[in-house]
């Protein structure tokens, strides 16, 4: 990819961001690159998976009565919102995505059309509202994850068996229009009651074509025209969401990057052109489970998240990385080590990854590229040793700097190789970060 091509992606689509609410929401999002997913309700009392124990409740330890009783003892009297909000901001995340209501159907928001909800707890507060209100007070975007398969609902499926007979809802079912009226009322209280949404992020299983996904975007488009949409209810949407893993290659514009299937069609091996790029965005934990679980220790290392931020912003897309509170509404030590500490690495080489988008050269076997405007930055994982030798450059290069104290590196350009000596580049235990100035 020739790199005059990165400095005309945003000139070129300025106009259309100034006439397009959500087209300029998309730059917006795309800039951020870090957000924070929450997912918590009342299954973190047995410290279980949200919903899947009432779907598929073998591997789990726990009855469909046991699960949907939950709520009951639901009381988290130290949930403070302006701490989670605090704590994304330290972490260097420029966004927050809550789960408003999983598939179990439980609304953590105070919807007047469930009485399975937050505020019949002993809680008995609004919670998305508070979160709402906190990230409205500190200026962080936050958006609502909304599931629309609901196993609460008699309209999805028939509520006298089993959530594990029919999980996957019935459509056929004549009660089937109701069950949609009730998602365009839900999600008109969340679009309408909780101020302005970064997002809404659906996650409708399989056949999500039966949600008539056309009708809700047209909904969302004239609530709060600016919203993005995500691609699960059945159409592309804004960007789409594969979870728990990095594409291989960057997602091009009729992509088809499966959510939890990685047999991805539509990848590009090297840097596309601006207009052929697909937005997206991957969601992860940091452990094992979306949810909280007392007894999941199998956390990734905060290199091994940093440098899951750097390869979705070598490939152009976003890293939304997952908390599951405690039943208490605190968010776990373990997790919040891990967050401050990508947090700190961000303060030092942020400009590497914020208002970035993919690098001219992927797959290096030692490191990766993001790249803004005439500059392209190397991050370093693993260093060759003495030269770091760049092949297939293209484009005069006006400097080589460190990120880290900003100091100048010597360089060579030889055609379409560029020579950086690598012993002055300052060493970080994550990833070192050097940027490349172009003329």
């Amino acid at each position: 990819m020739k790199l005059t091509r990165l400095t005309l992606l945003f000139p070129a689509l300025a106009a259309v961001w100034a006439s397009d609410p959500a087209a300029e929401r998309l730059k917006k999002f795309n800039d951020a690159k870090f957000g924070m997913f929450i997912h918590w309700g009342p299954y973190s009392l047995a410290s279980v998976e949200a919903s899947w124990p009432i779907m598929r409740p073998a591997q789990w330890g726990i009855s469909e009565e046991e699960y949907r009783a939950l709520p009951q003892r639901f009381n988290p009297v130290q949930f403070d919102p302006r701490a989670w909000v605090r704590l994304a901001r330290d972490a260097g995340q420029r966004y927050m995505v809550f789960t408003s209501k999983h598939h179990d159907g439980f609304a953590m928001f105070d919807s007047q059309y469930t009485g399975y909800k937050i505020t019949n707890t002993p809680y008995g507060k609004d919670i998305a509202k508070m979160l709402a209100d906190a990230a409205q007070a500190e200026g962080m975007p936050l958006g609502f994850y909304y599931s629309p398969p609901d196993m609460n609902h008699p309209g999805f499926r028939d509520t006298s068996k089993l959530s594990a007979t029919n999980w996957q809802g019935e459509p056929q079912r004549p009660e089937w229009p109701l069950y949609l009226d009730y998602m365009e009322l839900q999600l008109t209280e969340l679009l309408t009651r909780y101020g302005d949404l970064f997002v809404v992020w659906f996650d409708g299983l399989g056949n999500q074509q039966k949600y008539d996904g056309r009708r809700f975007h047209k909904l969302i488009r004239e609530i709060q025209p600016a919203a993005l949409i995500n691609n699960r209810i059945g159409l592309t949407g804004d960007y789409v969401t594969p979870e728990q893993r990095l594409p291989k290659g960057i997602p091009t514009k009729g992509a088809t990057v499966g959510n939890t299937d990685p047999n991805d069609k539509g990848l590009a091996p090297a840097a596309p052109k601006p207009e052929d790029f697909q937005p997206w965005e991957t969601c992860m934990t940091i452990n094992g489970t979306w949810a909280y679980n007392r007894n999941d220790r199998r956390y990734k290392s905060t290199t091994d998240l940093v440098r899951a931020l750097i390869e979705a912003a070598s490939k152009g897309g976003n890293f939304l990385l997952n908390v599951g509170p405690t039943p208490e509404g605190t968010i776990q030590p373990e997790f919040q080590e891990r967050l401050r500490g990508i947090g700190a690495w961000l303060k030092v080489y942020g400009e590497s990854i914020y208002g970035t988008t993919f690098g001219p050269l992927q797959e290096l076997g030692w490191g990766r590229t993001t790249a803004k405007g005439r500059t392209v930055y190397l991050h370093i994982f693993n260093p060759p040793g003495g030269a770091l030798e760049l092949k297939g450059w293209s484009g005069r290069v006006a400097r080589v700097r460190a990120l880290k104290g900003g100091e100048a590196l010597p360089f060579t350009q030889s055609g379409s190789t560029l020579t950086i000596q690598a012993a002055r580049i300052p060493a970080d235990a994550h990833a070192a970060v050097i940027a490349i100035d172009g003329k």
